[in-house]
């Protein structure tokens, strides 16, 4: 069986040829032409993505947030609403920085509403970040993390802990 194409909506602005077949990009995005979708995933409204980004197979990416460049996201991942990604340490007008700070959300990491993550941190694969946290290190795979600064709750849950409602 062939898989789906891609689908763009007409109000959304999609300059890159690298999306996956089976992805839906929606109003009001903007991709960049060096960026990299993978298979099966979903871009709601009102998103940005610049050229240095790439993304994983079957990731979730909710309205309202933007992906700057060097932000590296593996399968599988949900970006939340309202997300906030960093990529400058030390940001100022006109003034780039010598080089953009790499960001990485491993396999399964999940990233809830409004957190914002700060540059150069790795999310590990299966970790979750609490809504309206700020990562400003490091979250270990399998954990929960949540507050400003976010800290270790607990072990997160599994996906099969869940039980549709």
């Amino acid at each position: 069986m062939t898989p789906a194409p891609a689908f763009v909506h007409a109000l959304a602005d999609v300059q890159t040829r690298r999306v996956g077949p089976g992805s839906r990009i929606w109003q009001f995005c903007v991709v960049l032409s060096g960026a990299h979708i993978g298979r099966d995933c979903n871009v709601n409204a009102q998103c940005l993505i610049e050229n240095d980004v790439v993304i994983g197979d079957r990731v979730t990416v909710k309205s309202g947030v933007q992906l700057w460049d060097g932000l590296r996201v593996e399968d599988d991942v949900f970006i939340g609403p309202n997300v906030t990604f960093a990529n400058d340490k030390y940001p100022r007008s006109h003034r780039p920085p010598p080089r953009v700070m790499s960001t990485v959300l491993r396999r399964g990491a999940s990233i809830g509403a409004n957190a914002t993550v700060l540059c150069g941190v790795e999310i590990g694969a299966g970790a979750m970040v609490g809504a309206g946290s700020v990562v400003t290190r490091n979250v270990p795979a399998g954990e929960l993390w949540v507050g400003n600064p976010a800290r270790l709750r607990g072990p997160a849950p599994r996906q099969d802990e869940w039980s549709p409602r």
